[in-house]
């Protein structure tokens, strides 16, 4: 480890328990400790309460909820895994359907991209903190791919003003920490398609808390089910609720070319726009808002015809076939 120490939000990253954002959330929490290094005259150091901005030198343990982290690197690992509805995204075990428990998986792993618990699709788990921090950052515009069902026939003018961008308020438990009130934001404009009468496809370049829900209720409709199909290049196809496979190695390869790309290099002729100001003056924005508007992404056109875009209504085959359970490929938890 280097003479100055490395960051520990990056340590606890590497270690593969947490993105950057998410192991500053959990140092912020109390849950994370540090027992610094004794020389050999000395007694051990009593492990103490970490704090955002700490630095781990070599031979200090860090302890994340109690467990020690190992201090080799460990091997990293990828998986997709098909979230059924119902399921927690949560490693908590102590709360009930919780994902830890639903993927019972020997290594630790944590998730690129939340899905609330009403929500199914694709997620995907890996114990590569840096990959993951890279994905689930809004300003890089990284692509997911929704089919979204509402309880009443859509219209033209619910798909317009939904891929040119929908005013919604914010109120989640991390926004109402930093404003009492929520806030107001704009979403930035996206591709959206009919499928059939109460059934649309959507593609989003940022993730507010329940954002798709948010956007339709500000436009008067409910949902009725939404499952996640794409995350960049990574597709759900066959992959059935509950189970999991490995990511394939050119998968891997494009998912990380992708995930390094900055943000500026998907907008296309679109600019960065700021949240929309509440009517009741309840402020301008959150840091977490990504900014506000952006463009639609110059994706490429071969991806565009394997998803909803060019199949109405099916999620495409996947890159790795349907594929028998055989060997880490594909299990079923």
């Amino acid at each position: 480890m280097e003479a100055e120490g490395r960051r520990l939000n990056k340590y606890i990253s590497e270690a593969g328990v947490a993105s950057r954002r998410e192991a500053d959330r959990l140092i912020e929490a109390g849950k994370v400790e540090i027992r610094r290094k004794s020389r050999k005259d000395e007694p051990e150091k009593p492990t103490v309460r970490a704090s955002v901005g700490d630095r781990v030198f070599h031979g200090d343990t860090v302890f994340v909820n109690g467990r020690e982290l190992p201090k080799k690197e460990q091997e990293k690992l990828y998986y997709l895994y098909n979230k059924p509805r119902g399921v927690v995204c949560t490693l908590n075990r102590e709360i009930e359907n919780n994902l830890a428990d639903a993927i019972d998986f020997g290594h630790y792993l944590t998730y690129a991209g939340r899905l609330d618990k009403d929500s199914s699709g694709l997620m995907i788990l890996t114990n590569d903190g840096e990959l993951s921090d890279r994905i689930m950052r809004a300003s890089q515009y990284h692509e997911k791919e929704y089919v979204v069902t509402v309880g009443t026939p859509l219209t033209a003018a619910f798909i317009q003003q939904m891929s040119e961008g929908v005013k919604i308020h914010l109120d989640d438990e991390t926004t109402l920490r930093r404003h009492p009130d929520g806030i107001y934001v704009t979403t930035r404009p996206c591709r959206v398609r009919k499928l059939g009468e109460r059934k649309f496809a959507i593609v989003l370049t940022q993730g507010f808390n329940r954002q798709i829900r948010r956007m339709c209720k500000a436009l008067g409709y409910t949902v009725s089910s939404i499952e996640r199909i794409r995350i960049m290049n990574l597709r759900l196809a066959d992959l059935k609720p509950g189970d999991m496979r490995s990511i394939l190695p050119e998968e891997l390869a494009e998912l990380k070319k992708r995930a390094s790309k900055t943000g500026s290099q998907y907008q296309g002729r679109e600019h960065a726009g700021k949240p929309a100001r509440s009517t009741a003056g309840r402020g301008a924005g959150d840091k977490t808002s990504g900014r506000g508007a952006a463009g639609r992404g110059n994706t490429d056109r071969k991806e565009r015809s394997s998803s909803a875009w060019g199949n109405a209504g099916r999620n495409g085959r996947s890159t790795a076939g349907r594929g028998k359970k055989s060997g880490n490929n594909r299990s079923r938890f």
